[in-house]
């Protein structure tokens, strides 16, 4: 083997394994966070959020609110989500959310393909899926990797990264609070 050979070699070996050492947060590092999340109890009743959207070079594209109305029915937790954007234009996503056990959840909407995987532990949540977002006269099919944590006061702050084919489209943040 040539030494440039060798030295491209351990290049990309060394590349490899810095890259495999950020792997990002654990949900598992937030175990004995307070106050503990359970969706099931956080949401039920009427919760305000404020949200907005940044492309993937940080400028703000969307700022918007949602008035969220949950409801909880033999283990299934009904989010009604009323969106509201600064444009004026309106949207509505219901959420039909499967209490499992250990902390995980299943949730589905009309615009989510499949279903939604959640785990809690602690005060955070990790919950992904498969979005079909309109984008001017297309839909694109896009992931969402949400985190979501509560805090002492009860504001619940929940960071969204959006990819499609696992490039970084932009981020969504908003911040949750039980309304009276």
């Amino acid at each position: 083997m040539s030494s440039s050979r060798r030295r491209t070699l351990l290049s990309l070996t060394g590349l490899s394994l810095m890259l495999a050492g950020c792997s990002g947060m654990q949900l598992e590092d937030f175990s004995s966070q307070q106050p503990e999340l359970r969706l099931e109890e956080y949401f039920v009743g009427e919760t305000r959020a404020w949200g907005i959207f940044e492309d993937r070079f940080g400028n703000l594209k969307r700022s918007f609110t949602v008035d969220i109305t949950g409801t909880l029915n033999n283990g299934m937790l009904k989010l009604d989500e009323r969106f509201l954007y600064n444009d004026g234009e309106t949207d509505q996503r219901i959420w039909n959310i499967t209490v499992k056990e250990n902390g995980n959840y299943e949730g589905q909407a009309a615009d989510v393909v499949g279903t939604a995987q959640g785990r809690v532990a602690g005060n955070a949540l990790n919950w992904q899926y498969e979005l079909n977002l309109p984008v001017g006269q297309r839909i694109w099919k896009v992931h969402f990797n949400d985190w979501m944590f509560l805090q002492s006061d009860g504001v619940l702050i929940n960071k969204a990264k959006v990819t499609k084919w696992g490039i970084h489209l932009g981020t969504v943040t908003l911040f949750f609070q039980k309304q009276p």
